[in-house]
């Protein structure tokens, strides 16, 4: 049954390539060929090649029962669409193969997911089943399903349970869980010797409706530059400050996970990514140590404009993740160079209280550039992105000089999106570095060397293609600006 609801999945998204659109279709990210993408799932190196997994509906661009889309990779650049590689079949994922990682053991790889089951209307969130599972490939494109591994959570008060990371340490699998008891989220450890026989650990995290939300999804647990680091995604935080605006988060705690399975944090919550739409990220440690990081860049309950174009939803660029304090600082993959074609340099002149369009135009553009704060006087100054030539569409990246933060502003970047995000500048810094990434319905900006992020889905036109420097009511100074044309992949 699985081989067969795999060629009826692939023989629709045959029929439906032909008419997808491809106003909004991304140049150099990773999206499906057509149909939903969300959560990144199973990020593994196996035999030499990155291997990608993602949560998938081939059938329709909404959200629907979930397969595992399948992509790799030799460079973090060239991607190649391979077969979805799980379809819910069987009883116990009828329903979805929900979020999972996986691993390599004896040149196999082993994928650990989560099987849902509605036991009442579809949706219904009250009325549900979740067990994990396991299926396994020698060549890494068919996979061969081995049943449940966890049948039921360590109380019955506990119904949400899912989104398995299981990782090595020492001589035992140890895997981290995401689970709902009553309005409360916690983590979950279990350790196995063979990935096939569980037992349960200790709850490594409680906490509370209040403060924490209402469940961790896609929990993510890993050392990093000697320190332990939970990487989750809240749902249910409320918004205070500047902060948690999003419908659900991408957060972070670093402490230390004890043999015992507790972890105990010995930092404050943060948020790991600033923009509209980033979620679910998940990590891998390449064979060189470094850690690297996807997350869906899209967010729940937003607009979707390409799903008119019978396509929906990408993954972020891969990020190299590093440790400074109780901080993670997240840079654009090296790799990523190799997708640079032709460069711009550009001087731009002081703007005072006025906007000047610049000599570089693209759809597709890496940015370098510096805003001077100690010499600027304006009340906002930056950069306008994707704008169109009545200036109608555009989104704005600056510098707010009364409330100090950068700001990145798309009520005017196209279709459907609105929202501003921002995060803070310290006193004392002087000027703002900043690295831009624009794909043809997202923007990417990486702010003083990846201390903070910022990533957004945005849909203009695609003939709004300028690109201006502007400040508000003074005169504003920018550093050289360096950008290049980036590759168009049509992955």
């Amino acid at each position: 049954m699985h081989a067969v609801l795999l060629d009826k999945a692939h023989h629709a998204i045959k029929e439906k390539l032909p008419e997808r659109g491809n106003d909004h279709r991304l140049g150099f990210h990773l999206s499906p060929p057509v149909g939903w993408m969300n959560d990144p799932n199973g990020l593994v190196y196996f035999r030499g090649e990155y291997h990608v997994f993602y949560q998938h509906h081939p059938y329709s661009p909404q959200w629907g029962p979930m397969h595992w889309g399948h992509a790799k990779s030799h460079d973090l650049v060239h991607w190649e669409h391979l077969p979805i590689a799980l379809a819910p079949s069987d009883p116990y994922d009828r329903d979805g193969c929900f979020s999972g990682s996986a691993v390599v053991v004896d040149d196999t790889l082993y994928l650990i997911y989560t099987g849902h089951v509605w036991l009442g209307s579809p949706r219904d969130d009250n009325h549900i089943q979740q067990v994990q599972c396991l299926a396994s490939s020698t060549d890494g494109i068919t996979f061969t399903k081995h049943g449940v591994i966890i049948d039921a959570p360590p109380e019955p008060e506990i119904m949400h349970f899912r989104d398995p990371k299981v990782w090595k340490r020492g001589e035992q699998w140890w895997m981290a869980l995401g689970a709902r008891k009553g309005d409360d989220p916690q983590l979950l450890i279990y350790r196995s010797v063979d990935l096939y026989h569980w037992e349960y650990l200790s709850c490594a995290l409680q906490g509370v409706r209040e403060s924490d939300g209402y469940m961790w999804e896609c929990p993510d647990l890993f050392e990093l530059d000697g320190s332990d680091v939970f990487l989750y995604s809240p749902q249910g935080l409320k918004p205070s400050g500047y902060a948690n605006w999003n419908k659900f988060q991408n957060s972070y705690r670093l402490g230390k996970l004890d043999d015992s399975g507790h972890f105990n944090p010995s930092a404050a919550l943060h948020e790991l990514d600033h923009g509209h739409d980033f979620y679910a990220a998940q990590t891998l440690l390449a064979p060189d140590g470094r850690r690297l990081l996807w997350a869906w860049m899209d967010m729940w309950d937003c607009p979707m404009p390409s799903q008119a174009q019978h396509w929906c939803g990408a993954l972020s660029l891969p990020r190299e993740l590093s440790r400074e304090g109780d901080r993670l600082r997240m840079r654009p993959a090296r790799e990523l160079t190799a997708l640079r074609k032709s460069q711009h340099g550009l001087q731009i002149p002081v703007v005072e209280s006025a906007s000047r369009p610049l000599d570089v135009r693209g759809a597709l553009l890496e940015i370098e550039i510096e805003l001077d704060l100690a010499g600027s006087t304006a009340e906002h100054f930056g950069l306008a992105l994707r704008c169109s030539e009545d200036q109608h569409e555009r989104t704005l990246l600056y510098f707010d000089a009364m409330a100090r933060r950068l700001v990145l502003d798309r009520q005017h970047s196209g279709a459907g999106v609105s929202g501003v995000r921002s995060v803070p500048i310290s006193p004392e810094q002087t000027r703002i570095a900043l690295r831009i990434f624009l794909d043809r319905s997202s923007i990417e900006v990486f702010v003083d060397d990846g201390a903070y992020t910022m990533t957004s889905r945005i849909y203009p036109r695609p003939d709004s293609l300028g690109i201006s420097a502007f400040a508000v009511n003074g005169t504003g100074v920018f550093g050289d600006l360096e950008a290049w044309e980036l590759t168009d992949l049509k992955i």
